[in-house]
């Protein structure tokens, strides 16, 4: 099924504006998503608009938007007066800045999206700030649903990809936590470095596809057997040891790891000593034939 765009409009650097089509990047369909129903029957329940000023049920056509600007005080703001509010992020993606793709820092990113060309003609133009971008993000606004964006724009792979960032006033300081200021000021050096052994053994590269969610898995199991009427079983969960020796944890964690790997190494030892023996047993048939071969005649000259 081919992608949707959710916004149409222009991506601007300086003097160059190229048409645009922002697509999302990421997939939530395949969520297990419950309803709400009523216990004594299992009919699903439907949400009402009620009025309490009226003490009737509310058409969607009777229902308009509200702001309070004072306690139980509202303005009625109409589409019309939305429709006013035309900042120029509403249809440009004004890149004003650049920086380093590293300089992002993660806290900041909210939501992936890809861009790509509105059109054939846009195409020349928008490879060539692709390549321009290399290494870079341009930082601009977009105004979708509802609100404006900050966001970064780089490449990745044919495309670009649009990344919405939180503004700082949305992120919280880490400073603000409490439990922190408990953390001892110095640590022991003989565990931290016990503790990068163990973090060493599962370093590799990175393959996020590797990586299922578990608990959606579950939950379609669970599902599936209540449908077909088996009996749920429930998966037995382990609970973690607690840790009273740190030292003693993590020479036990470096352990485990080190029995897993040569029990790895040693199965396919085994199945090669195996393949040794049945050649070295294939060579020593071989070796009694040529024998016997050349012993025959010898043989039959005697008793000739």
């Amino acid at each position: 099924m081919a992608a949707r765009s959710t916004w149409k409009g222009y991506l601007k650097v300086s003097l160059v504006t190229v048409p645009v089509r922002v697509f999302p990047a990421t997939n939530t369909a395949g969520a297990v998503r419950f309803n709400q129903l009523h216990a004594e029957c299992q009919t699903r329940i439907r949400q009402k608009k009620w009025c309490e000023e009226c003490d009737r049920e509310v058409d969607k056509s009777e229902i308009v938007k509200g702001y309070e600007f004072e306690k139980s005080r509202y303005v009625v703001v109409d589409d019309e007066d939305i429709a006013k509010a035309k900042p120029e992020s509403t249809r440009i993606i004004n890149l004003l800045r650049f920086a380093d793709v590293a300089s992002i820092d993660p806290i900041y990113v909210e939501r992936p999206y890809y861009l790509a060309p509105d059109g054939k003609v846009a195409a020349d133009a928008f490879a060539v700030l692709r390549e321009a971008l290399e290494g870079k993000a341009g930082i601009g606004k977009l105004a979708l649903s509802g609100r404006e964006y900050l966001v970064a724009v780089q490449p990745r792979e044919k495309g670009l990809m649009m990344l919405t960032l939180r503004t700082a006033s949305e992120v919280r300081r880490i400073s603000a936590i409490d439990e922190l200021e408990d953390l001892p000021e110095t640590v022991n050096d003989a565990e931290v470095q016990l503790a990068r052994q163990v973090i060493g053994t599962f370093a590799g590269d990175l393959d996020l596809s590797e990586f299922t969610d578990e608990y959606q898995a579950e939950l379609r199991r669970i599902i599936d057997a209540k449908v077909a009427g088996e009996e749920v079983v429930e998966t037995e969960a382990d609970s973690p040891a607690k840790v009273v020796n740190l030292m003693e944890a993590l020479r036990k964690s470096l352990d485990q790891v080190s029995a897993s790997k040569k029990k790895s190494v040693k199965a396919p030892v085994k199945g090669a000593a195996k393949t040794a023996r049945k050649r070295g047993a294939r060579s020593a048939a071989a070796g009694r034939d040529v024998e016997e071969a050349v012993e025959a005649p010898v043989r039959r000259r005697k008793r000739a």
